[in-house]
């Protein structure tokens, strides 16, 4: 029986996700404006317009800094 789980890294802590999971996916279940986000993904920075593309694979590691304003 095939796993439908995998466990990646995100800012240095594991996460289980399930294994057709993407960045965007992740980032809408951790309620993130995809817009507002900045993600490093196996030390590559990507742009919000790749989240959709990129499936999440077994030992992966994410960073995953939000930008919020302030005055």
């Amino acid at each position: 029986m095939k796993n439908n789980y995998i466990t990646i890294q995100i800012n240095g802590e594991p996460f289980n996700c399930p294994n057709n999971m993407s960045i965007y996916d992740l980032i809408c279940y951790f309620d993130i404006n995809s817009k507002l986000v900045l993600v490093e993904y196996n030390k590559d920075m990507i742009y919000d317009n790749q989240f959709i593309d990129i499936l999440l694979k077994q030992n992966d590691k994410l960073e995953i800094i939000t930008i919020v304003g302030g005055g």
